[in-house]
Order: structure tokens, then sequence, then C-alpha cells
């Protein structure tokens, strides 16, 4: 795991840290920012953002488990056939039940499906004259996008079509996330049609290859693993994991007395590599690549997770989570370690900590899901 997912620091880019870690989660936008500094000492700031939107080699995707990922903009097209394309289908029927059983206002007037596909249609035509817009924007020049969905249960809150329907468009692969409207960190963002990164239009891959190939670089960068491992990443039914195994080249190995599976002629050496620090931030793709992660814990989980099950800011040594660090509001990184492994992880990881600061600019960093520890670390106590 160290060595894959360049534990040491040692990427050349950020775009070899998305490849070796598949996709990046992007719930959070500064997640994206600081997987990429912990593992390539060669990138800054300027460099992951000059990858997402100058080059644009990465791009932000709703993707497995209805999730927003950094994905490789060349990967883009398997994950819309494994996983977006039946994901949006999802997201469409779920907004139609939605205005069924709630009304609108105005009322919708005649069949649901149309409307929303006449919607659709309209904002595809205002996007593509505007070039780039922000929700707002787009609301502005589509008033049907504001259209109300009034609560009609203790779990529904008050919202406008406007955020359901772009996500879904999104998940459809008919536009794209763009530019922060604020900050690195900001979590709002412009919209920019899907021909803008793609001249042609996504390209249209079969869904059973895609859905193989997907597997297959997962089980490549996080096998050996379990087939709940997969079906958790994924978000896909056992039904699917167990027909999308059967096509790959895949061997029965022991994990600990649990039964797993590997590719075949994988890479399962255990060659020595150095010991290594990072500090890798919330919702990090390493600690969220497995659903089960007893293994690489040294400290009680509860520290580092939410009530949701979303993890904090982890402290690593040797591939081991043994403490966790924040970004108070002055924008100093404060770590915690609660498992002691010497006198050579704790230099290490003064060391790394150095590094990230140094990178961060003084940048203060809140994230979407606060933890215990990160909390605390967070308000200097």
């Amino acid at each position: 795991m160290v060595r894959r997912h360049h534990l040491d620091g040692g990427a050349a880019s950020p775009e070899a840290v998305t490849r070796a870690l598949v996709a990046l989660h992007a719930t959070d936008p500064a997640s994206v920012y600081l997987s990429v500094l912990a593992r390539s000492t060669a990138s800054s700031l300027a460099d992951v953002s000059a990858a997402m939107y100058e080059r644009r080699s990465l791009v932000r995707w709703m993707a497995m488990r209805r999730t927003l990922f950094l994905l490789p903009r060349t990967d883009v097209p398997i994950v819309q056939a494994a996983i977006s394309t039946p994901l949006a289908a999802v997201l469409r029927r779920r907004l139609i039940s939605q205005l069924k059983r709630n009304g609108s206002e105005p009322p919708v007037s005649g069949d649901l499906d149309t409307w929303l596909s006449g919607l659709q249609g309209q904002v595809e035509h205002a996007l593509r004259a505007r070039g780039s817009a922000t929700g707002a924007e787009l609301a502005a020049d589509v008033p049907a996008l504001r259209t109300h969905i009034p609560p009609r249960a203790a779990s529904d809150r008050p919202q406008n079509v406007t955020s359901s329907l772009l996500t879904m468009m999104s998940a459809q692969g008919r536009i794209v996330r763009s530019t922060p409207t604020g900050p690195w960190t900001s979590r709002h963002h412009r919209w920019e049609p899907v021909e803008r990164w793609w001249h042609d239009g996504l390209p249209e891959l079969a869904a059973a290859d895609s859905q193989r190939e997907l597997a297959r670089r997962w089980l490549a960068r996080f096998g050996p693993a379990t087939l709940d491992d997969l079906q958790w990443w994924t978000g896909w039914n056992k039904t699917t994991v167990r027909h999308v195994v059967r096509e790959l080249p895949v061997e029965d190995v022991d994990l600990h007395g649990d039964t797993g599976i590997a590719l075949i002629n994988d890479d399962l050496d255990d060659a020595a590599n150095p010991p290594a620090a990072a500090l890798l931030p919330a919702l990090d793709p390493t600690p969220m690549g497995w659903k089960r992660r007893d293994w690489f814990f040294g400290i009680p989980q509860r520290h580092v997770f939410d009530n949701q099950g979303n993890i904090g800011p982890t402290l690593w040594w040797d591939g081991e989570i043994v403490g966790s660090w924040a970004v108070d509001a002055t924008g100093e990184i404060r770590t915690l370690v609660v498992a002691d492994r010497g006198a050579a992880a704790r230099t290490a990881i003064q060391d790394v900590t150095a590094r990230m600061q140094e990178q961060l600019q003084g940048t203060a960093i809140t994230p979407a899901f606060r933890t215990p520890l990160e909390h605390s670390l967070g308000r200097g106590r």
C-alpha cells in the first residue's frame, strides 16, 4: 500500500497520484489538493489547479456510491459506462418520484418526464450560450430551474430543482464541473458544456467491458481485497460484483483467515521499503479504499470517523494510522500521535508536517466533515 499509493511522497505529478489511486475523493474540494500534496513532494497547489483547469487532464465526476471523484480525463468514459450512466437513471427516477410525491410550486403541468427532458434541453442551450455558468446564473436564464419542491416528510428539506437537475445532468455526462467560484477550498463551482472537455461529446463504451476494466484497475491498486471491499468501493450490488469478478484473471488469497482475491501474477512481494510518514486528508482514497479497515489502524477508529462513517484527516507511519492532524484558523498544522512508534516515526512526522505547512502557504482548512480528533486539534486544544 505504501509503495502503490505513494505514501512516501514520491509521485511525480497530480496525474500520477490520481492514476495510482484510480480516483481521488472530491466531495470536499480541499481533499483533492491535500491528497496530491501528501503524495507528491514535487507538486504545489498551483500544479493541482493547472491539472484540473488548464491542462484539463483531471476532471471532477459524479461516480462511485453517488460520490464526487477526481478522475483522469482519459478514464472518465470507463467510469461513465460502468457507474455514472446507471446512477443518472436512478437520480432521474428519484427526482420524478419526489416531484410526484411532494408536488411543486408552481405546479408542473403535463407529463413530468417530458417536462424534465425539456428543462434539460433548455439548460444545455443556456450553458452553451454562456460558455460557463454557476447554478444561479443558469436559474436566471432558465426560470423553471427555480421550481420549488416543498418538504413533505421529516427527512425532506426545502429545495429548488436546480441542484438535483444539474447533478443528474452531470451524471449523464452532459455537463462538467469547472472552476471554483472562490479559492481552491471553495465548495461552489461553475458548469461547462461537455463539449468543452470532449469536442465530440463523451465517448460511449460498453457497460460490461467498462465494469470489468474498472474492477481490474481497482484490484491492481487496492488488491488483495475481499469481494465486500470491491462492492463497497464501486457501489455495485453483490450480483454485479460476482459477475464482474468471474471475468477477471483472479485467484483466491488468504487475508488473515478471510478469503480475498488478487489479480493473478500481481506483485504481492514484501520488498523492503523505508518506513514513510504521511498526512492524509479527510476522505482520502487510501483509507476509503476498503470496507474493512482494521488491518491498517493503530488507533481506535472512533477518533477519526464522524457519525456518518466519514473519515477525517489521518496521520500515517509505515502503512499504519497512528494519529490525526488539523489546520487551525491561523493556517498552522497541528498533529497528534496517538500510537507512538518511536523516535524515527516522530522525526519523520515532523518533517512531512513542515513540508505540508510550506505547501499550504498558510491556508486555513476546515474539512466538510468534522471528526473528534480533527475538531479538537483545529481549535488548538
